[in-house]
């Protein structure tokens, strides 16, 4: 039962917001009792932390299924942001915005575990391109891997990227090929247009 409830409050906090799902809802949703989600979880908070957790686990996997595959470093970059995308459900309500400004303490915890692993795995793609001739040779990936995480963290950001005007989709696609066109080679680059020619970046 605890594992239902953490899926069935993971899936409504990224349609709707950490905000405004309540305890009822859930249980309406899950046709149980408010008392049944109580007797797993002393309160919201306690939710919303483990939901949060179990969400970092389920896209860290996914991103480390995604970079076994040893595909080019540019489509993998690509799949793993169809990836997230797919999971957060190109969500309207910005949970991540909502978490960080409604449980901060939560937020610094995983946002501490999400740098460890994007700096792992984005330099190990970078790594990977410099090799490959994709990625230019004088990066400095430690850098580099931090740049784009903190660029992957702000543009979650309503205040500078209003979810009106800039779609999760579009903020996605666009900080991801900025990201790339700043540190392919010229054979990168090719790679680079190839791939949003056969793709038109709507996958």
């Amino acid at each position: 039962m605890k594992e239902r409830i953490i899926h069935k409050a993971t899936d409504l906090f990224l349609r709707l917001g950490v905000k405004s799902v309540t305890m009822d809802d859930i249980a309406q949703e899950l046709a149980i009792s408010k008392k049944t989600i109580y007797t797993h979880f002393k309160n919201k908070t306690e939710l919303i932390k483990e939901c949060a957790w179990f969400m970092l686990d389920n896209i860290t996997s996914g991103i480390d299924e995604i970079c076994a595959l040893d595909i080019n470093p540019i489509e993998e970059l690509f799949q793993i942001k169809k990836f997230i995308m797919q999971k957060l459900k190109d969500e309207h309500t910005s949970a991540q915005y909502q978490l960080n400004k409604y449980y901060p303490e939560i937020s610094a915890r995983i946002h501490k575990s999400q740098l460890a692993k994007m700096l792992e795995s984005t330099q190990k793609n970078i790594k990977k391109g410099i090799e490959q001739g994709l990625y230019r040779k004088n990066l400095d990936s430690d850098f580099i891997s931090r740049l784009y995480f903190m660029g992957i963290t702000n543009i979650h950001d309503q205040a500078l990227f209003p979810i009106e005007k800039f779609s999760s989709k579009y903020r996605a696609e666009e900080y991801l090929e900025y990201h790339l066109r700043g540190i392919v080679t010229p054979e990168g680059l090719m790679t680079l247009n190839k791939y949003l020619k056969e793709h038109h970046t709507n996958d």
